[in-house]
Protein backbone atom coordinates (compact mmCIF):
# COMPACT_ATOMS: atom_id res chain seq x y z
CA UNK A 1 0.00 0.00 0.00
CA UNK A 2 3.30 2.28 0.31
CA UNK A 3 4.56 2.54 -2.53
CA UNK A 4 0.92 3.46 -4.29
CA UNK A 5 0.53 6.43 -1.49
CA UNK A 6 3.96 7.60 -2.55
CA UNK A 7 2.87 7.54 -6.25
CA UNK A 8 -0.34 9.07 -5.25
CA UNK A 9 1.55 12.22 -3.82
CA UNK A 10 3.28 12.93 -7.21
CA UNK A 11 0.66 12.45 -9.11
CA UNK A 12 -2.59 14.08 -8.59
CA UNK A 13 -5.35 11.51 -7.47
CA UNK A 14 -8.24 13.19 -8.89
CA UNK A 15 -8.72 15.70 -12.04
CA UNK A 16 -11.53 16.57 -13.85
CA UNK A 17 -10.24 15.95 -17.23
CA UNK A 18 -10.60 12.37 -16.83
CA UNK A 19 -14.43 12.85 -16.69
CA UNK A 20 -15.14 15.05 -19.67
CA UNK A 21 -15.92 18.05 -16.55
CA UNK A 22 -14.90 21.30 -18.00
CA UNK A 23 -12.75 23.71 -15.95
CA UNK A 24 -15.14 26.25 -16.93
CA UNK A 25 -18.43 24.57 -17.39
CA UNK A 26 -17.89 21.88 -14.90
CA UNK A 27 -20.74 18.83 -15.46
CA UNK A 28 -22.16 21.32 -18.47
CA UNK A 29 -21.64 20.49 -22.31
CA UNK A 30 -19.86 23.60 -22.93
CA UNK A 31 -20.83 23.95 -26.46
CA UNK A 32 -24.03 21.95 -27.16
CA UNK A 33 -24.91 21.31 -30.98
CA UNK A 34 -28.06 23.73 -31.70
CA UNK A 35 -28.71 21.37 -34.86
CA UNK A 36 -28.25 17.77 -35.58
CA UNK A 37 -26.74 17.06 -39.24
CA UNK A 38 -28.76 16.96 -42.30
CA UNK A 39 -29.76 13.10 -41.32
CA UNK A 40 -31.37 13.48 -38.54
CA UNK A 41 -33.92 16.51 -39.98
CA UNK A 42 -36.79 14.46 -39.07
CA UNK A 43 -35.63 14.80 -35.51
CA UNK A 44 -34.75 18.19 -35.50
CA UNK A 45 -38.21 19.64 -37.56
CA UNK A 46 -40.41 17.64 -35.03
CA UNK A 47 -37.99 18.59 -31.50
CA UNK A 48 -37.72 22.66 -32.70
CA UNK A 49 -41.88 22.78 -33.76
CA UNK A 50 -42.71 21.02 -29.90
CA UNK A 51 -44.27 23.08 -28.19
CA UNK A 52 -46.86 23.99 -31.60
CA UNK A 53 -47.37 20.45 -31.74
CA UNK A 54 -48.11 19.92 -28.20
CA UNK A 55 -50.48 22.86 -28.08
CA UNK A 56 -52.70 21.87 -30.97
CA UNK A 57 -52.56 18.43 -30.31
CA UNK A 58 -50.85 17.43 -33.67
CA UNK A 59 -47.84 15.40 -32.41
CA UNK A 60 -48.92 12.11 -32.41
CA UNK A 61 -50.14 12.75 -35.93
CA UNK A 62 -46.62 14.35 -37.20
CA UNK A 63 -44.90 11.43 -35.02
CA UNK A 64 -47.33 8.60 -36.34
CA UNK A 65 -46.22 10.24 -39.77
CA UNK A 66 -42.96 10.83 -39.80
CA UNK A 67 -41.19 8.47 -37.35
CA UNK A 68 -43.76 5.72 -36.72
CA UNK A 69 -42.10 2.59 -34.70
CA UNK A 70 -38.86 3.94 -35.50
CA UNK A 71 -38.90 6.80 -32.87
CA UNK A 72 -38.65 3.95 -30.31
CA UNK A 73 -36.02 2.03 -31.99
CA UNK A 74 -32.93 4.91 -32.59
CA UNK A 75 -33.85 6.37 -29.66
CA UNK A 76 -33.27 3.10 -27.18
CA UNK A 77 -29.98 2.80 -29.53
CA UNK A 78 -28.36 6.11 -28.97
CA UNK A 79 -29.68 6.49 -25.18
CA UNK A 80 -27.54 2.86 -24.95
CA UNK A 81 -24.33 4.34 -26.86
CA UNK A 82 -24.65 7.49 -24.40
CA UNK A 83 -24.85 5.23 -21.45
CA UNK A 84 -28.21 6.91 -20.50
CA UNK A 85 -31.71 5.90 -19.88
CA UNK A 86 -34.28 6.50 -23.04
CA UNK A 87 -36.40 9.18 -21.28
CA UNK A 88 -36.02 13.11 -20.93
CA UNK A 89 -33.21 13.55 -18.16
CA UNK A 90 -31.24 16.37 -16.45
CA UNK A 91 -28.32 16.20 -18.54
CA UNK A 92 -30.77 16.74 -21.78
CA UNK A 93 -32.72 18.88 -20.61
CA UNK A 94 -30.25 21.38 -19.06
CA UNK A 95 -26.61 20.25 -19.55
CA UNK A 96 -26.59 20.19 -22.94
CA UNK A 97 -29.86 22.37 -23.75
CA UNK A 98 -28.37 25.67 -23.53
CA UNK A 99 -26.37 28.25 -26.14
CA UNK A 100 -25.13 31.74 -25.41
CA UNK A 101 -27.24 34.86 -27.74
CA UNK A 102 -23.34 36.51 -27.77
CA UNK A 103 -20.81 33.90 -27.31
CA UNK A 104 -18.13 36.90 -26.32
CA UNK A 105 -21.19 37.83 -23.69
CA UNK A 106 -21.61 36.91 -20.06
CA UNK A 107 -23.78 33.95 -18.30
CA UNK A 108 -26.81 35.50 -17.51
CA UNK A 109 -30.15 34.28 -18.35
CA UNK A 110 -30.12 37.97 -20.78
CA UNK A 111 -27.74 35.88 -22.88
CA UNK A 112 -28.82 32.24 -22.57
CA UNK A 113 -31.12 30.52 -24.32
CA UNK A 114 -32.45 26.84 -24.89
CA UNK A 115 -32.11 24.67 -27.98
CA UNK A 116 -35.00 22.59 -27.22
CA UNK A 117 -38.37 23.25 -25.60
CA UNK A 118 -41.45 22.23 -25.33
CA UNK A 119 -45.12 24.21 -23.29
CA UNK A 120 -44.29 26.33 -21.05
CA UNK A 121 -43.09 29.22 -22.43
CA UNK A 122 -40.69 31.84 -20.63
CA UNK A 123 -41.32 30.05 -17.29
CA UNK A 124 -39.38 27.12 -19.41
CA UNK A 125 -37.07 28.87 -20.66
CA UNK A 126 -35.89 30.53 -17.48
CA UNK A 127 -36.54 26.87 -15.16
CA UNK A 128 -34.04 25.30 -17.77
CA UNK A 129 -31.55 28.48 -17.91
CA UNK A 130 -31.74 28.97 -13.79
CA UNK A 131 -30.80 25.18 -13.80
CA UNK A 132 -27.82 26.36 -16.29
CA UNK A 133 -26.54 29.14 -13.60
CA UNK A 134 -27.26 26.58 -10.53
CA UNK A 135 -24.39 24.41 -12.66
CA UNK A 136 -22.26 27.45 -13.63
CA UNK A 137 -22.18 28.21 -9.93
CA UNK A 138 -21.16 24.76 -9.05
CA UNK A 139 -17.85 25.15 -11.23
CA UNK A 140 -15.77 26.21 -8.67
CA UNK A 141 -17.02 23.93 -5.95
CA UNK A 142 -16.14 21.12 -8.07
CA UNK A 143 -12.61 21.95 -8.32
CA UNK A 144 -12.20 22.97 -5.01
CA UNK A 145 -13.83 19.54 -4.37
CA UNK A 146 -10.65 17.82 -6.53
CA UNK A 147 -7.87 20.54 -4.76
CA UNK A 148 -9.05 19.03 -0.91
CA UNK A 149 -8.85 15.43 -2.10
CA UNK A 150 -4.93 16.25 -3.99
CA UNK A 151 -4.70 18.00 -0.73
CA UNK A 152 -5.26 15.17 1.88
CA UNK A 153 -3.47 12.67 -0.26
CA UNK A 154 -0.35 15.67 -0.28
CA UNK A 155 -0.67 16.23 3.49
CA UNK A 156 -0.78 20.17 2.53
CA UNK A 157 -3.38 21.53 5.48
CA UNK A 158 -3.02 24.82 3.97
CA UNK A 159 -4.20 23.93 0.43
CA UNK A 160 -7.53 22.16 2.27
CA UNK A 161 -8.26 25.01 4.30
CA UNK A 162 -8.79 27.23 1.19
CA UNK A 163 -10.04 24.76 -0.79
CA UNK A 164 -12.96 24.05 1.91
CA UNK A 165 -13.80 27.77 2.29
CA UNK A 166 -14.01 27.60 -1.57
CA UNK A 167 -16.45 25.40 -1.30
CA UNK A 168 -18.36 26.89 1.69
CA UNK A 169 -17.94 29.89 -1.31
CA UNK A 170 -19.50 27.76 -4.08
CA UNK A 171 -22.54 25.88 -2.02
CA UNK A 172 -23.73 29.78 -0.97
CA UNK A 173 -23.37 30.90 -4.49
CA UNK A 174 -25.57 27.97 -6.03
CA UNK A 175 -28.36 29.09 -2.97
CA UNK A 176 -28.04 32.44 -5.07
CA UNK A 177 -28.53 31.11 -8.57
CA UNK A 178 -31.45 28.88 -7.15
CA UNK A 179 -32.74 31.99 -5.84
CA UNK A 180 -33.54 33.19 -9.49
CA UNK A 181 -36.68 30.56 -9.94
CA UNK A 182 -38.48 33.25 -8.54
CA UNK A 183 -37.87 35.88 -11.01
CA UNK A 184 -38.21 33.69 -14.09
CA UNK A 185 -40.40 30.78 -13.06
CA UNK A 186 -44.03 31.21 -13.06
CA UNK A 187 -45.17 28.52 -9.92
CA UNK A 188 -48.74 28.32 -11.38
CA UNK A 189 -47.08 27.15 -14.62
CA UNK A 190 -44.30 25.28 -13.38
CA UNK A 191 -47.09 22.99 -11.91
CA UNK A 192 -49.77 22.66 -13.98
CA UNK A 193 -47.05 22.05 -17.53
CA UNK A 194 -43.62 21.95 -17.11
CA UNK A 195 -43.94 19.23 -14.60
CA UNK A 196 -46.14 16.88 -16.36
CA UNK A 197 -43.39 16.66 -19.34
CA UNK A 198 -40.59 15.91 -16.23
CA UNK A 199 -42.73 13.36 -14.53
CA UNK A 200 -41.55 10.25 -16.11
CA UNK A 201 -43.09 6.95 -16.02
CA UNK A 202 -41.58 4.96 -12.74
CA UNK A 203 -43.36 6.11 -9.89
CA UNK A 204 -45.55 7.55 -11.44
CA UNK A 205 -48.91 6.59 -10.07
CA UNK A 206 -50.30 8.67 -13.56
CA UNK A 207 -48.92 5.73 -15.48
CA UNK A 208 -48.25 2.93 -13.11
CA UNK A 209 -47.41 -0.13 -15.98
CA UNK A 210 -44.61 2.43 -17.08
CA UNK A 211 -44.57 2.77 -21.25
CA UNK A 212 -44.39 0.70 -24.18
CA UNK A 213 -41.30 1.07 -26.06
CA UNK A 214 -43.09 -0.34 -29.63
CA UNK A 215 -40.03 -2.40 -31.40
CA UNK A 216 -37.92 -2.77 -28.24
CA UNK A 217 -40.07 -4.54 -25.58
CA UNK A 218 -43.48 -6.24 -25.73
CA UNK A 219 -44.36 -4.89 -22.00
CA UNK A 220 -43.69 -1.75 -20.35
CA UNK A 221 -40.71 0.07 -19.41
CA UNK A 222 -40.05 2.30 -16.42
CA UNK A 223 -38.02 5.23 -16.10
CA UNK A 224 -38.23 8.04 -13.64
CA UNK A 225 -38.68 11.73 -14.86
CA UNK A 226 -36.00 14.46 -14.98
CA UNK A 227 -34.74 15.58 -11.31
CA UNK A 228 -33.11 17.68 -9.53
CA UNK A 229 -31.46 14.57 -8.13
CA UNK A 230 -29.91 13.50 -11.61
CA UNK A 231 -27.42 16.52 -11.37
CA UNK A 232 -23.68 15.29 -9.97
CA UNK A 233 -23.72 18.38 -8.39
CA UNK A 234 -25.04 17.31 -4.78
CA UNK A 235 -23.76 13.75 -4.80
CA UNK A 236 -20.60 14.54 -5.55
CA UNK A 237 -20.69 17.42 -2.11
CA UNK A 238 -22.51 14.69 -0.26
CA UNK A 239 -19.77 11.91 -0.80
CA UNK A 240 -16.69 14.12 -0.26
CA UNK A 241 -18.54 15.87 3.06
CA UNK A 242 -19.78 12.18 3.96
CA UNK A 243 -22.93 12.58 4.21
CA UNK A 244 -24.97 9.37 4.98
CA UNK A 245 -28.77 9.72 3.80
CA UNK A 246 -31.18 7.26 5.23
CA UNK A 247 -31.90 3.83 3.36
CA UNK A 248 -35.13 5.36 1.29
CA UNK A 249 -33.25 8.32 0.16
CA UNK A 250 -30.08 6.88 -0.60
CA UNK A 251 -31.68 4.08 -2.41
CA UNK A 252 -33.07 7.13 -4.49
CA UNK A 253 -30.14 9.02 -5.04
CA UNK A 254 -28.30 6.06 -6.00
CA UNK A 255 -30.83 5.54 -8.27
CA UNK A 256 -30.67 8.81 -10.18
CA UNK A 257 -26.86 8.04 -10.60
CA UNK A 258 -28.42 6.10 -13.99
CA UNK A 259 -29.52 8.72 -15.14
CA UNK A 260 -26.07 10.63 -15.00
CA UNK A 261 -23.46 10.57 -18.08
CA UNK A 262 -20.75 7.50 -16.99
CA UNK A 263 -17.94 10.02 -16.89
CA UNK A 264 -19.92 11.95 -14.45
CA UNK A 265 -21.06 8.16 -12.23
CA UNK A 266 -17.46 6.99 -12.55
CA UNK A 267 -16.56 10.77 -10.76
CA UNK A 268 -18.88 10.35 -8.75
CA UNK A 269 -17.52 6.64 -8.18
CA UNK A 270 -13.63 8.41 -7.58
CA UNK A 271 -14.48 10.31 -4.56
CA UNK A 272 -16.44 7.34 -2.80
CA UNK A 273 -12.53 5.86 -3.00
CA UNK A 274 -10.59 8.78 -2.24
CA UNK A 275 -9.22 9.34 1.63
CA UNK A 276 -12.31 10.40 4.19
CA UNK A 277 -12.57 14.11 4.67
CA UNK A 278 -14.15 13.31 8.01
CA UNK A 279 -11.43 10.97 8.98
CA UNK A 280 -8.87 13.55 8.03
CA UNK A 281 -10.22 16.23 10.06
CA UNK A 282 -10.64 14.33 13.05
CA UNK A 283 -7.66 12.99 13.08
CA UNK A 284 -5.68 16.02 12.70
CA UNK A 285 -6.52 17.85 15.55
CA UNK A 286 -6.68 21.25 13.54
CA UNK A 287 -9.58 23.82 14.30
CA UNK A 288 -9.55 25.43 11.26
CA UNK A 289 -10.32 22.22 9.46
CA UNK A 290 -12.82 21.49 11.33
CA UNK A 291 -14.52 24.84 11.52
CA UNK A 292 -14.62 25.08 7.84
CA UNK A 293 -15.63 21.74 7.14
CA UNK A 294 -18.96 22.12 9.80
CA UNK A 295 -19.36 25.59 7.49
CA UNK A 296 -19.20 23.61 4.06
CA UNK A 297 -22.09 21.35 5.92
CA UNK A 298 -23.82 24.17 7.35
CA UNK A 299 -23.89 25.63 3.68
CA UNK A 300 -25.20 22.66 2.10
CA UNK A 301 -28.13 22.00 5.13
CA UNK A 302 -28.81 25.80 4.12
CA UNK A 303 -28.78 25.23 0.39
CA UNK A 304 -31.17 22.10 0.86
CA UNK A 305 -33.57 23.95 3.29
CA UNK A 306 -33.69 26.52 0.65
CA UNK A 307 -34.56 24.10 -2.07
CA UNK A 308 -37.58 22.62 -0.03
CA UNK A 309 -39.00 26.46 0.18
CA UNK A 310 -39.08 25.80 -3.23
CA UNK A 311 -40.56 23.17 -3.53
CA UNK A 312 -42.80 24.12 -1.47
CA UNK A 313 -44.30 27.14 -3.45
CA UNK A 314 -44.32 25.58 -6.50
CA UNK A 315 -45.58 22.06 -5.87
CA UNK A 316 -47.44 22.08 -2.35
CA UNK A 317 -48.55 25.84 -2.88
CA UNK A 318 -49.26 25.75 -6.22
CA UNK A 319 -51.09 22.42 -5.97
CA UNK A 320 -53.80 24.10 -3.57
CA UNK A 321 -54.19 27.23 -6.11
CA UNK A 322 -55.17 24.71 -8.63
CA UNK A 323 -57.60 22.31 -6.76
CA UNK A 324 -59.23 25.49 -5.63
CA UNK A 325 -59.21 26.11 -9.75
CA UNK A 326 -57.53 29.79 -9.14
CA UNK A 327 -55.89 28.98 -12.04
CA UNK A 328 -58.59 27.80 -14.59
CA UNK A 329 -56.45 29.10 -17.80
CA UNK A 330 -54.39 26.04 -17.16
CA UNK A 331 -54.59 22.84 -17.57
CA UNK A 332 -55.70 20.64 -14.33
CA UNK A 333 -52.51 17.72 -13.91
CA UNK A 334 -53.37 14.06 -12.97
CA UNK A 335 -54.32 13.72 -9.56
CA UNK A 336 -52.39 11.12 -8.88
CA UNK A 337 -49.31 13.28 -9.40
CA UNK A 338 -50.33 16.11 -7.29
CA UNK A 339 -47.48 16.12 -4.01
CA UNK A 340 -44.78 13.84 -5.94
CA UNK A 341 -41.70 15.37 -7.57
CA UNK A 342 -40.33 15.00 -11.22
CA UNK A 343 -38.38 11.47 -10.03
CA UNK A 344 -41.82 10.20 -8.49
CA UNK A 345 -40.81 11.13 -4.97
CA UNK A 346 -42.91 12.11 -1.80
CA UNK A 347 -40.69 14.93 -2.60
CA UNK A 348 -41.39 17.06 0.77
CA UNK A 349 -40.14 14.23 2.90
CA UNK A 350 -37.52 13.49 1.29
CA UNK A 351 -35.80 16.82 0.89
CA UNK A 352 -36.75 17.49 4.61
CA UNK A 353 -34.75 14.04 5.32
CA UNK A 354 -31.72 14.76 3.22
CA UNK A 355 -31.59 18.17 4.95
CA UNK A 356 -31.72 16.69 8.40
CA UNK A 357 -29.29 14.07 7.49
CA UNK A 358 -27.15 16.72 6.28
CA UNK A 359 -26.99 18.81 9.70
CA UNK A 360 -26.38 15.32 11.87
CA UNK A 361 -22.86 15.48 9.61
CA UNK A 362 -21.60 18.21 11.32
CA UNK A 363 -18.55 17.27 13.46
CA UNK A 364 -17.79 18.22 17.34
CA UNK A 365 -14.50 19.08 18.64
CA UNK A 366 -13.36 16.65 20.61
CA UNK A 367 -12.64 17.40 24.48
Amino acid sequence: MEPQSQNLKTAPFLTLGRFHISEDYGFLLPNPLRELPGHYSPWMEIANRLPQLIESRQLRAQVNEILPRNLALPFVEVSRNLGLPPILVHSDLVLANWATRNPGGPLEIRNLDTIISFPGGESLRGFILVTVLVEKAAVPGIKALVQAVNAILQSSPDSLLQALQRLRVSIQDITGALGQMHDYVDPDIFYAVIRIFLSGWKDNPALPAGLVYEGVSKEPLSYSGGSAAQSTILHAFDEFLGVRHSKESADFLHRMRDYMPPSHRAFLEEICVAPSLRTHIMSSGNSQLLTAYNQCVESLAALRTYHLALVTKYLITAASRAKAQRTSHLPRPPQALEERGTGGTAVVSFLKSVRDKTLETLLHPSG
